[in-house]
């Protein structure tokens, strides 16, 4: 089973080329120009075993949204073309994870039937270059093109501790999700036969 995807996006405002291979290690190889971004990218890749190469340029002399949001669309683009027709995996997957003072949790279920509830507090405007008010943005966007549907919850005093949990409940979730389910021998995980 071959679980790779390369998708492109390139608009007035960003160029992106992203490629997963959903059975990897939690290799990464991100460049977007938003240094936060990047480790919350590069964590996600981590910590959800899926090999992740991230090219983007955007216009960051306006601001880090256009970029945030793009690679968000397309990430969850190339997981969406990975998972194929989504047979055979688990679906559904959860997870809570601790970072310090802050708690994270997270479930997911592959259905293809995009949702994301995002409850996340972040008090500042900003971490480092990343605006924070884009953090649920990006989560919706990728919920939106890789087909979940998501519940997403994070809280602590520490902005960069409650992001980076919730980047990692997200992906370990995921991870739990994409596996492939030994006992489903290829059958698609719902009652109606599809995805």
């Amino acid at each position: 089973m071959n679980r790779t995807a390369t998708r492109t996006r390139t608009t007035a405002e960003t160029s992106v080329t992203v490629t997963v291979d959903l059975d990897g290690t939690g290799r990464y190889d991100v460049s977007t120009g938003v240094p936060f971004y990047d480790h919350l990218l590069g964590a996600f890749s981590k910590h959800s075993l899926v090999d992740m190469d991230i090219d983007a340029t955007g216009d960051l002399d306006v601001d880090d949204h256009h970029t945030v949001e793009d690679v968000a669309l397309v990430l969850g683009e190339a997981l969406s073309a990975a998972l194929g027709d989504r047979a055979g995996i688990q679906r559904f997957g959860d997870a809570a994870v601790p970072m310090d003072e802050a708690l994270a949790r997270c479930a997911v279920d592959v259905s293809g039937r995009p949702y994301a509830v995002v409850d996340v507090a972040l008090q500042n405007e900003r971490i480092g270059t990343f605006t924070t008010q884009n953090f649920p943005h990006l989560v919706e966007s990728l919920a939106r093109t890789a087909g979940l549907s998501l519940h997403l919850s994070a809280s602590g005093h520490n902005d960069h501790h409650v992001a980076e949990a919730a980047m990692k409940a997200l992906a370990r979730a995921l991870r739990a999700a994409v596996a492939v389910d030994t006992r489903r021998a290829g059958d698609v995980p719902s009652t109606k036969g599809t995805l």
